[in-house]
């Protein structure tokens, strides 16, 4: 080959680093005008919203402290105040149109990659995944009450004005605070239905009313409809005789007589502007109006009322979402205005008047409505201090300036969202969680939540879904939790463990390491020793390490003697190849390719000391120019260099850089060990395919590659595996551990299908979230007094189809 070939290319793709280098100068100028990346910043990016880690952070942890920066920033963003997060980068936060995070309890990150190719959602749907060390088990609250900087609060938030302290026992401000809020803040609780007798499904006395097909949970925005009904006395008490509905703009969307049952003792014509005359020809009966109702209602429907549980009796119905007004404006020892003493007072408007015979329901509707429509918009505090002396019949003096005192304005996440009238929603099992009860939806499993979720109309703007069913199971099958990762921990090990032999009598620990090391970091050696031949048993930091070795080192001579390298053979590795292949075909793996450096310790060890025949190597003479033989591995003659191998970022640049632009290097973080192997992350794939297809003429450079298998947010393989456990603390072998593994193959199947089970519960999740959500799916990891296991966290923000 002409030699000014491979300098031409050298300069040519020197040229290019230098123009790609001018690239990012540009993006760089342009970021800082533009902090939130609206645009796509590199070419063939989508345009929506994604999430970027820094290389130093990749590999780092993180706690429910830095999540929440995240969960705040996608929220709230520049605008709010708020800073990108300190760990990752959220390019085009103002696309972001929602969060939702589903909180699995009981899984580790061990369990995820042990149930790897089950798990085929979550692994390629989530292009960001890092480990997540757990704190405590109250994830869920700790989201929504986590603290938003004070700052950011009074921008975002502002405060009412000062409140009198003649104001802060009124009982308006005592129940619903200062803040305007949104709707669902009204919303009664289960709670107060059943304190202010609501019909209630399930309870006592209810058992023939019909219920609406409304959803579990409102937002803020479901649309309200004002109900008002009139009733006669009959022999069987006060029956229904009139029902009005109208909607949120006010219009009439269903005024029907209802011909009551039993026999009219008295119409209440008074009250009802009912005759008997107008009920004669009537043939609507209660189950008509009913029917008509739930046709009408849509399912986040919120009925508003003026003691609207009467209303809701006559109808023998049962909603889960209502605003009675009667307990909005609110009066001291539990008395209540009447509609038409707040109508006159609020609205300005007379309605039940002495010269109109009976009451009008759609005028009662109407009234309630906009009631409630009012207090929503104007707040509690304006609403009070508006009609304090109309109303509640007093008045304030002004009070000297040192004894007014400005309201503490809430910091918590959840409230400054509402605050900014966007909604949020927990659903998931009972639990302690600082949230309104309102905004709370409890279920005993699983499929009871995804149901829930899915059908809602308007999904929530932060959502938060708590999945116990398979950490209830675990806790069932091992009530210790420390056995359940012995039947994971161990299997997961061994697909970084080779078995290599036999070796000559006296073949040390330290030799094997030595020639091993070669293909990457080794963790262990345990020696086999029988009364004829020597082995080992050899356990990689990485799976590339093992992958390698069975590449490279396979029937390598070593003083005359050809070793045999191979896997272990246990039930847990019959699929080993299929993992293997999903891994290196992960989307996290997609650009990046391992590399190790041979070292000249390694030059000595194999040659100096002479543990490789001669026979294995033969160049011309059998000499190189350095005066060390080369060696022979997979038919490649190489020879190793004899000065000092510390891998560095720029020699792995200047040696890589040729086949592609390279976005990032990994080296091993600890600086106490020289760098001898990374991984190289390529712009595009087509750099990491040119490398593997030069493989040969890097090994001729003493580098050794292969396609990247372990997740490039895992330092190590073995150490998500190495742990104390209760087994280690017993002095069980990893032999004992997988013979107890296979007397729970029964509950290893059953493990596998929940897995599956819950995956596609994640699946079904997804799906229904609207686009541009942020999605988080949390495994929380476990944390006991003998052994620590991390969580996983994985993100995504959800694009368009």
């Amino acid at each position: 080959m002409d030699s000014t070939g491979p300098i031409t290319t050298a300069e040519n793709n020197s040229k290019k680093r230098k123009n790609n280098v001018d690239t990012k100068d540009e993006e760089a100028k342009r970021l800082k005008t533009d902090p939130d990346g609206d645009e796509a910043l590199q070419r063939g990016r989508p345009s929506g919203s994604r999430i970027s880690l820094s290389p130093d952070r990749l590999q780092q942890p993180i706690t429910l402290s830095e999540l929440t920066e995240l969960l705040h920033f996608a929220a709230l963003g520049t605008r709010g105040g708020i800073k990108q997060p300190s760990w990752c980068h959220l390019h085009s936060q103002r696309k972001v149109e929602g969060l939702n995070v589903v909180i699995v309890e009981g899984l580790t990150q061990s369990h995820f990659y042990k149930n790897y190719l089950t798990m085929e959602h979550l692994r390629t749907s989530y292009s960001t995944r890092v480990t997540f060390r757990p704190s405590c088990n109250k994830v869920a609250s700790e989201i929504f009450s986590s603290e938003v900087p004070k700052m950011v609060c009074s921008s975002v938030c502002k405060p009412d004005k000062k409140l009198h302290r003649a104001l802060k026992y009124h009982p308006v401000i005592t129940t619903f605070g200062t803040q305007r809020r949104g709707l669902t803040a009204y919303v009664l609780t289960l709670e107060q239905m059943i304190k202010n007798h609501y019909p209630i499904k399930g309870m006592p006395g209810f058992e023939d009313f019909v219920c609406t097909d409304s959803a579990d949970c409102v937002t803020d925005s479901s649309p309200l409809y004002g109900l008002d009904c009139e009733m006669c006395l009959t022999e069987k008490g006060y029956e229904l005789t009139r029902v009005s509905l109208v909607d949120s703009d006010g219009n009439c969307v269903l005024d029907d007589l209802v011909k009551p049952p039993n026999r009219v003792l008295n119409y209440l014509t008074k009250f009802s502007g009912i005759t008997a005359a107008m009920l004669l020809p009537i043939k609507t009966t209660l189950r008509d109006v009913q029917a008509k109702l739930r046709m009408l209602l849509p399912g986040d429907a919120v009925l508003v009322g003026h003691s609207l549980n009467n209303d809701l009796r006559a109808l023998k119905l049962i909603h889960q979402h209502v605003i009675d007004t009667s307990l909005l404006y609110k009066r001291e020892f539990g008395q209540k205005f009447k509609l038409k003493v707040l109508a006159e007072t609020v609205l300005k408007r007379q309605i039940q008047t002495e010269e109109k015979n009976g009451h009008n329901p759609i005028e009662d509707a109407v009234a309630a409505l906009e009631l409630a429509q009012y207090f929503i918009k104007t707040g509690p505090h304006q609403v009070v201090e508006l009609h304090l002396e109309e109303l509640w019949g007093y008045k304030i003096e002004e009070e000297p300036p040192d004894c007014t005192s400005a309201p503490t304005p809430s910091h918590r996440f959840a409230d400054i969202l509402q605050a900014l009238g966007l909604s949020v929603a927990f659903l998931g099992k009972r639990a302690d969680i600082a949230l309104a009860l309102s905004n709370q939806q409890w279920y005993s499993s699983d499929r009871e939540v995804l149901a829930s979720f899915r059908r809602r109309t308007k999904s929530p703007f932060l959502s938060v879904l708590q999945f116990s069913s398979l950490s209830d199971h675990l806790k069932r099958c091992f009530p210790h939790q420390e056995q359940l990762y012995q039947t994971v921990c161990p299997n997961l090990r061994d697909m970084c463990v080779v078995f290599a032999g036999p070796f000559p009598a006296g073949f040390s620990q330290r030799e094997v390491k030595q020639l091993f090391c070669c293909c990457g970091p080794v963790r262990k050696i345990q020696m086999l020793n029988t009364n004829i031949r020597v082995h080992a048993e050899v356990e990689f930091e990485l799976l590339e390490g093992a992958m390698l070795a069975l590449k490279t080192l396979n029937g390598l001579s070593v003083l005359g003697q050809p070793i045999k390298v191979q896997r272990p053979v246990y039930d847990s590795m019959l699929d080993l190849d299929l993992n293997l292949d999903a891994l290196m075909g992960d989307t996290l793996n997609t650009n990046y390719l391992y590399a190790v450096k041979l070292s000249q310790h390694m030059a000595d060890i194999k040659f100096k000391g002479h543990i490789f025949d001669a026979k294995c190597s033969s160049v011309a003479d059998g000499k190189t120019t350095n005066g060390l033989p080369p060696a022979k591995i997979n038919g490649e003659v190489f020879k190793l260099s004899s000065t000092a191998c510390k891998l560095s970022e720029e020699a792995v640049m200047e040696t890589f850089g040729h086949f592609g632009v390279v976005e990032s290097i990994l080296l091993p973080a600890n600086p106490l060990k020289h760098a001898r192997h990374a991984r190289i992350k390529f712009e595009s794939s087509a750099g990491k395919h040119a490398a593997l297809n030069s493989s040969g003429d890097l090994l001729k450079d003493n580098y050794l590659i292969c396609p990247s298998l372990t997740p490039p947010h895992l330092p190590s393989w073995v150490a998500m595996t190495t742990v104390v456990t209760a087994a280690e603390v017993r002095g069980e072998s990893p032999e004992e551990q997988r013979t107890n593994h296979v007397n729970n193959s029964c509950q290893d199947q059953k493990m596998h299908h929940m897995m599956k089970k819950l995956d596609w519960r994640l699946r079904k999740v997804f799906k229904s979230l609207p686009d541009g959500t942020l999605s988080v799916v949390l495994l929380l990891g476990q944390t006991s007094t003998n052994c620590h296991h991390p969580g996983l966290c994985l993100l995504e923000i959800k694009q368009a189809s």
